[in-house]
């Protein structure tokens, strides 16, 4: 098993480069970079007064508004040269592609992700800051997902087309038909001081005086605020998981391996958490990174934006928007770090589950 830990580890490298590479390559032909905001935001704002009374942005110096002098920025026209080629060396604009790809590249595996472009802190500071919420939405959903799918799943397979197969499945079809972010609406209308109830609070993960707050007060408040995100987004993810575990369970059931336990006297109960149980799971922990990376960032997303929760989905949204390309590599980064080692961890839970999975002797 330590070889092929060993060489999933090595695969990571050429994947995680491809990722960057890229990613790179399209970011370098998409309009409206840094420069171009940089512009966009001293034009808009009277950029020729500022300009010349040295503003802030351009480091305090000054610079002659020009006639009308060509650019490759849109809306650089007037402005002078020499500081649109300020703005290109504060960016890194300055080098060619090919050099600031294996900079950017020899920074991040020493985990140096510089500082954010219009933030004044650094991009791991700035992501660890949004991380506990992220990973706060990603653990929970992943945790009630299984909690709740796995059972269900399994009394729908025992009970296969009885009544209660049936409604549930009708209450899981409906529940993978809504949208997410549809039913987070429908229940801050209802539950958050909408049209009828002011229930639950509408933004944060906690609240303003939560720091003053006893543990116990503490604990509740969380779950308080946590209440009406986490239900919009455990509703796809529990029909989806239940699904999945009922297919595997009635594919199982039906096995010859089933019936010969049976006929030894094995209880109902020993065939199916002593036999079936194991086999049956083996597609429902394959889907787990899937369904983690998807909680943790995807899926959170638009969660984040509804309930003002200021996670990496957020931030990554807003990074993409402004073109703070620092923000936006970073967080590309380590997502893909964590989902291509949560993709390993599930390959282990393959050989905890079912001893008889070796991928040793497995081609990669």
């Amino acid at each position: 098993m330590g070889a092929y830990i060993l060489r999933r580890i090595l695969l990571m490298v050429p994947t995680l480069f491809g990722i960057m590479a890229i990613s790179f390559a399209v970011i370098q032909f998409a309009p409206g970079g840094p420069v171009e905001q940089v512009i966009a935001r001293l034009t808009n704002q009277g950029g020729s007064d500022r300009l010349g009374s040295g503003g802030g942005d351009t480091g305090g110096s000054n610079f002659d508004v020009a006639g009308d002098v060509g650019s490759k920025y849109r809306g650089a026209q007037g402005l002078d040269p020499e500081f649109i080629a300020k703005l290109e060396k504060q960016f890194g604009f300055d080098k060619p592609p090919l050099e600031r790809f294996g900079m950017m590249l020899w920074n991040y595996i020493r985990f140096d992700f510089g500082d954010s472009y219009f933030r004044d802190i650094s991009v791991l500071d700035l992501i660890l800051e949004k991380m506990p919420v992220s990973i706060s939405i990603g653990l929970w959903i992943t945790l009630l997902s299984y909690l709740i799918s796995i059972p269900l799943g399994i009394r729908k397979a025992i009970k296969d087309g009885s009544a209660f197969d049936v409604w549930t499945s009708g209450v899981v079809i409906v529940g993978y038909a809504i949208p997410g972010f549809l039913f987070a609406i429908l229940l801050m209308v209802l539950f958050a001081g909408g049209s009828f109830y002011d229930w639950f609070p509408l933004r944060g993960i906690v609240s303003d005086n939560w720091d003053q707050l006893s543990w116990p007060d503490k604990i509740l408040d969380y779950f308080w605020h946590m209440t009406l995100p986490l239900t919009a987004l455990v509703l796809s993810a529990f029909a989806t998981t239940t699904l999945l575990t009922k297919n595997s369970f009635l594919e199982e059931i039906r096995k010859q391996y089933v019936v010969t336990a049976r006929a030894k006297g094995l209880s109902e109960r020993q065939v199916l958490y002593g036999h079936v149980f194991r086999n049956a799971m083996l597609i429902v922990i394959a889907g787990f990174p899937g369904a983690f990376i998807s909680a943790f960032f995807t899926g959170s997303l638009l969660i984040e934006n509804i309930f003002s929760l200021d996670g990496l989905g957020l931030l990554g949204f807003n990074s993409v928007l402004q073109r703070d390309y620092p923000v936006v590599f970073a967080n590309l980064y380590i997502t893909s770090l964590i989902g291509l080692f949560i993709g390993l961890l599930s390959d282990l839970m393959y050989t905890w589950v079912d001893p008889r999975i070796d991928f040793e002797r497995r081609d990669i």
